[in-house]
């Protein structure tokens, strides 16, 4: 428990309606998207870099954790208080400080809203490529903790890829710089970098910049069914093949499709059991002649049909199934498990045969979709978790998935993170050593281990 005393002493820091201890507010910040629940002690929201420099100094004096905290839209718990402690929510640093149009960067706080980004940079003629399924709601911060991906991934990259430097704030309350406003910068090592994806175990982000590219002059959405998943596949592999990297690329299989056909009433091919959802941008002479050989590599791969968009309006119409594939898959059982595994584009084909595998051998519908052009598929395990045959079917199915994916060359999370949800699995992927080396670099950064505790590490 965090004393009364330092309690007081940060509403003084940030003033009292800044500063939630009543069991209502504890509460609805005890989840996140994983539905997981641990009750923090209290809920502060700073205003600024100083504020949170204070705060830190008197966690790291009088020892308890402190949970940084975007929208809590995370899936593996990373923004969960596993051991109490205060969750500092990052809802006011949420400014976009500034768009450098000659330079190509953005400044922006923590707490800015992606979408909210997107469209700011999109009025000025430029482009910022993250785009997380979350993006409505995400934070910026949020992204950066996780190293979120998003359906552009394939063209575009992560979030690390338009990271440029942040101010930080350590768990001693010392303020740093990291990284660079240039293109190009090696003095020292790159802890930008290695702040990216640390699920806020290192340090709190106050200020993030960010890499900005014109935005592309046009885009065209096609979209094509398959009479099964390794046609699509396959498909998949021969259009990068064919030297063609959609902006988007993604992937549904046929329990996903009769899932979204009976939520939308949308009309299918009957015999339908995958679908590629797909999306050129650029030069608007170059993407329709690169439209025109997907239609070919399409039909070729066997699609029962093939649909491209003429305009905005019918593009959105093309985007309805996809956008609404996750919360139609309740219809299969009432409980989720989400993976999001990624393996070599060549191995697609056989990741997803192998989970129908898997979902025959244990009685368990297993759906997938996702981000077929970068190879990282959302494996949802669906069940009824007061069900205890199906908890431990379903543990045990994750557990040979990871196996085989690593097997495969393959990763256990793309864009979700470890957080509580994957640590028992992180040694599968990365060896003792790699793990006690990453545990010293924590210590470094965090000697009292107060930020963020419980998360990534078992040990």
């Amino acid at each position: 428990m965090i004393p009364k005393a330092v309690l007081s002493e940060i509403a003084r820091i940030v003033g009292e309606r800044h500063l939630v201890f009543d069991k209502e507010g504890l509460t609805y910040y005890s989840s996140d998207a994983t539905k997981l629940e641990y009750m923090p002690d209290a809920v502060v929201f700073p205003a600024d870099t100083g504020e949170i420099s204070r705060i830190l100094m008197l966690a790291s004096k009088n020892e308890f954790p402190v949970i940084p905290r975007g929208a809590g839209s995370g899936m593996s718990g990373g923004a969960l208080p596993v051991r109490g402690g205060l969750i500092m929510g990052m809802d006011r640093l949420n400014r976009i400080i500034s768009i450098d149009q000659d330079n190509l960067i953005a400044k922006v706080e923590p707490g800015v809203i992606t979408s909210h980004l997107h469209d700011a940079v999109e009025k000025l003629g430029l482009f910022y490529p993250p785009d997380p399924a979350s993006q409505d709601i995400s934070t910026i911060g949020g992204n950066i903790a996780e190293c979120a991906g998003g359906l552009r991934a394939v063209k575009y990259g992560v979030t690390r890829d338009y990271v440029l430097g942040l101010t930080i704030v350590l768990p001693s309350g010392e303020i740093l710089k990291t990284g660079v406003q240039t293109m190009k910068g090696v003095a020292g090592y790159d802890l930008t970098r290695l702040l990216i994806g640390s699920e806020g175990t290192l340090a709190v982000i106050t200020e993030v910049t960010l890499r900005l590219i014109p935005k592309p002059a046009a885009q065209k959405t096609m979209l094509a069914f398959f009479p099964d998943v390794s046609a699509a596949a396959k498909t998949v592999a021969e259009i990068i093949r064919n030297k063609i990297i959609p902006s988007i690329l993604e992937f549904m299989d046929k329990l996903c499709l009769e899932c979204v056909r009976k939520e939308l009433q949308i009309s299918f091919p009957s015999k339908a059991g995958a679908m590629l959802l797909m999306e050129l941008d650029g030069d608007e002479f170059l993407i329709e002649r690169e439209a025109q050989t997907l239609r070919e590599v399409c039909r070729h791969g066997g699609a029962l049909e093939f649909e491209a968009a003429s305009d905005a309006a019918e593009a959105e119409r093309l985007w309805v199934a996809r956008r609404n594939v996750s919360p139609s898959l309740y219809k299969l059982r009432p409980n989720k498990i989400s993976e999001d595994v990624v393996v070599p584009r060549s191995s697609l084909a056989d990741l997803v045969d192998f989970l129908e595998e898997l979902g025959n051998r244990y009685g368990l519908p297993v759906p997938s979709f996702g981000h077929a052009g970068d190879g990282n598929i959302h494996v949802n395990v669906m069940l009824d978790k007061n069900s205890d045959r199906e908890m431990e079917y379903a543990q045990s199915l994750i557990k040979e998935l990871f196996q085989k994916v690593i097997q495969m060359g393959g990763t256990i999370t793309g864009e979700h993170g470890i957080g509580i949800t994957k640590a028992q699995y992180l040694e599968m992927e990365i060896p003792r050593a790699g793990l006690e080396l990453m545990n010293r670099i924590k210590k470094s950064f965090d000697p009292k281990g107060i930020l963020n505790p419980g998360k990534i590490f078992i040990f």
